[in-house]
């Protein structure tokens, strides 16, 4: 990798530390500021490290991160339209990251293979909706979305447990998908509980180190092709 990659890694880990920071103070007005930064500067970090956009992995890893920041920036809003807005952001997100990881781990997978997958999956969507508490008119795009959630974990899982080349990048993999679900999962028990200062703290430590373990991982693909 070339080191051009450390001038906005060191950027994100200073805007990172001023988000947390503003996070664990309550100091919310800070806090949105900074997060609208954050993606881009790991879109950087992504491009400097690969030495460019001329791969499909790369170009496909920096739209999912730009369609997250655009997500970041709409869910700061409030009202149902920025928030339907934000969340088709995701939603889109997690449909490159599948197509860039999925579309390498999950070839070959055979239709019994898959509808084990499928069923699996949506048990964990039910089972996380019914824990959480989501009812009403969220529960359908709250399905949707997890379930999205659910195959991005597998997009790594099934690199991992088909023991494709490379196997510590679909340990990153599934580690950056899990921590995310993990960070989306709280932003729902805040939605449908009680919010905290705490729980708005452990949302964005968990996503940004999401996001940094997904580009982690796009990289070393990248690397290994």
């Amino acid at each position: 990798m070339k080191k051009s990659w450390i001038i906005p890694a060191v950027a994100l880990v200073i805007a990172a530390l001023v988000n947390f920071v503003a996070r664990a103070t309550g100091n919310a007005p800070v806090a949105a500021m900074v997060k609208p930064a954050l993606l881009p500067l790991i879109a950087l970090t992504t491009v400097a490290a690969a030495g460019g956009m001329d791969s499909k992995t790369i170009r496909l890893l920096v739209i999912a991160q730009l369609l997250g920041c655009a997500g970041d920036i709409f869910l700061i809003g409030s009202g149902t339209l920025p928030f339907a807005i934000g969340l088709v952001c995701f939603l889109v997100w997690h449909i490159f990251y599948c197509i860039n990881f999925g579309g390498q781990s999950w070839k070959g997978l055979k239709p019994g293979q898959w509808a084990i997958a499928i069923a699996v999956m949506a048990a964990a969507v039910a089972g996380l909706l019914l824990a959480i508490g989501v009812k009403g008119t969220f529960l359908a795009p709250f399905a949707v979305y997890g379930f999205m959630l659910m195959m991005l974990i597998f997009s790594g899982f099934a690199g991992v447990i088909r023991g494709l080349k490379n196997p510590a990048t679909w340990w990153i993999i599934t580690a950056g998908a899990i921590l995310f679900a993990f960070s989306d999962s709280l932003i729902a028990v805040q939605t449908f509980g009680s919010p905290s200062v705490l729980l708005e703290f452990l949302v964005m430590v968990t996503y940004v180190i999401a996001q940094c373990l997904l580009a982690w991982g796009g990289l070393r693909l990248f690397k290994a092709d």
